[in-house]
Formats: C-alpha cells, structure tokens, sequence
C-alpha cells in the first residue's frame, strides 16, 4: 500500500509489518492500535490495544476486560525501531490520528475525524506527512455544515414550539460522541434533559474518568409526563419507532445527523425535524485536512472514496479509494 511497504492492506485490517501491528483492525489480531471507541473501529477479541487515556474508559466499557495500554497524546511508542503516535482528530473525546513513522517515512491514519472545533472533544491538529489515509463518509460538495451555535439556537426554538404544543421533545444520536456533544449544546433554556439508560451508562463511564458533563436525569418509570414534557429527551437512534416511545406520546423526533443535509435521509427516518450536526468533516473540512498534511499521497477509507480520490487526483496528488471494514457514521 505505501511505497515501502511502511504499512499494508490485509483482509484483518491496516497492518505494519515491521512492527507486528495493526491499526483499527476489523478481525483478532495480537496487537491493535485504536484510533476511538466507536464499535466499527474497536472491536473485540485481539490480544493487546493501544489507545489514548481518553479514549480508554469507554473502550473498556464496550469491550470489557481487555489488555489495554493507553499512550497520551503527542508522546511517542517505538516498536521495533517503528515510530507510533496520537494526535487529536476531533471526532469525538479522545479520538486520535494514528503516526506512523520509520526511517523518514510518515504515514498518518486519520481514523474518523472533524476539523470544527466543537468545544468538547479534543480539537483537530493536522499533522505532516508523506501518506495520509483519510476517511469520506461526507465526501461531497453538497456536504457543507453551519457553526454548530446555528443548529443548538435551532433545536432550542424547536423544543419550544413542541413544549407549547404539548409535544414531547426527543432527539436521536449515537450514546458515544453525538449523545455528548447534544448535551454540552442544548442550552438551559430547553429545561432537564433526560437521557436513555444506553445512552446515561456512557455519560457514566465518562463522569467517573472526571469529564465535566451537564446533568442528566435518566428516563423512567416514577417519571410523569408533565415532567418530561418541562425538558428534553436524548435517546440512540435504535428506539426510534419502538414501543420505548409509545407511552410517551404526543412526540416529535429530531434526528441529529449529518445524513440530515439531504431531505430524503430525513424521509427515510421519519424525522419530524432533521437537525445537520456531524461528527466528521464535511467536503470542505476533508479537503482543508488533507491540504494541511502535505501529503504527496493520500489513500480514502469509507465514504464517497471513488469521488473524492478522483477530486485530488485532479489536483495533483497520488490519491487512491481503499476498499475497508469501516462503517463511517457514528456507531456504538
């Protein structure tokens, strides 16, 4: 895959040979390198990870006891003379870039990444090198986000409007990442924000690793509608249309989604509201981050590959589509 082999596409996964390791690998392997804790990227069953110390509670609470070593950011691991380092991706807390480094040769894996700064998680620090491998889940020009302030005035107004109307108020958004970034931004005029158990056990795991987080009171059965209807409701997308929600009704959903840009997403959720918040770069974002590298050769995982790598083919750079296990949206 890179020029001399630094790293190499296998059917386990990102693989460096000289190191014996490999990087978010989709089947067991002896030793993994994780970039975050989203399910499509740490998965069960190798015999030793790698993360950051962020990234590290939550990854034990999805995956259990595991052998799991943390390294913090910008500190350097060498493995058999191979150079491993982390540095912010701005995806959700404690995301990282993955550097790999041998004899001259940089290679960077971006994992899952967002060039905004969203005020929670670790914010985005491009990083030279010669090869960067970079994701495309939002790899269109039509993909274009507003400032994240626009859309947290716009689900406040919206939250209004249903409480007036006696609409019960329920955003959808992954438990890891997006369930984070909706709690920090909802501002306090939306009144308490109740959360699913799914979703409340993550909050949980990151409170005890002492990440500030606004309280959150868990959904359930003491809870009289009229409170619930004083505030909001976070929940995971997978108790949407489910008999979770009938004892809650009138309702309306807003599902939180970079997907939500196209209004046939929006159709195929049955969204009441779609509500354009990601956790990854839109077209804009991918292409200012991979300027910033100076990479001369980019390889694109999990997304729109074919159509960004021929957008920088014609821009000059040695770019490839690299057919990966990665799912691109936030998954947990």
């Amino acid at each position: 895959m890179t020029n001399n082999g630094l790293l190499v596409h296998t059917a386990l996964g990102l693989y460096c040979p000289k190191a014996d390791v490999y990087l978010d690998p989709w089947k067991p392997v002896k030793k993994a390198i994780l970039s975050h804790g989203h399910a499509d990227h740490a998965r069960w069953g190798s015999s030793s990870y790698l993360c950051t110390p962020t990234a590290a509670p939550v990854i034990k609470y999805r995956l259990g006891e595991i052998n799991l070593e943390t390294l913090p950011f910008g500190e350097e691991k060498l493995i058999n003379g191979v150079s491993f380092s982390f540095h912010p991706a701005g995806h959700i807390l404690g995301s990282a870039q993955i550097k790999v480094s041998y004899k001259g040769e940089m290679v960077v894996f971006s994992g899952d990444y967002k060039t905004a700064n969203d005020g929670f998680s670790e914010a985005f620090e491009p990083v030279k090198c010669h090869t960067f491998i970079t994701e495309s889940t939002f790899g269109l020009p039509v993909y274009h986000w507003q400032d994240q302030k626009w859309v947290f005035n716009e689900m406040e107004e919206w939250c209004k409007t249903n409480r007036n109307n006696g609409q019960l108020s329920i955003l959808y958004g992954y438990s890891l990442g997006k369930a984070q970034r909706i709690l920090q931004g909802l501002p306090e005029s939306v009144g308490p924000i109740f959360t699913h158990s799914t979703i409340e056990a993550v909050l949980n795991v990151m409170r005890n690793q002492g990440v500030f987080l606004k309280n959150t009171i868990p959904v359930n059965e003491h809870l009289t509608r009229a409170e619930l209807l004083s505030g909001v409701i976070i929940a995971p997308p997978a108790v949407q249309n489910s008999n979770w929600l009938k004892k809650f009704e009138p309702i309306r959903n807003g599902v939180v989604s970079g997907w939500m840009a196209l209004r046939g997403a929006r159709r195929r959720r049955n969204a009441d509201k779609g509500f354009v918040l990601s956790d990854h770069a839109d077209w804009e974002g991918l292409n200012e981050a991979i300027s910033l590298t100076g990479a001369e050769n980019v390889f694109v995982t999990h997304g729109y590959t074919d159509i960004l790598s021929k957008w920088l083919i014609d821009k000059g750079l040695n770019a490839h589509p690299l057919e990966t296990n990665f799912e691109g949206d936030e998954v947990l």
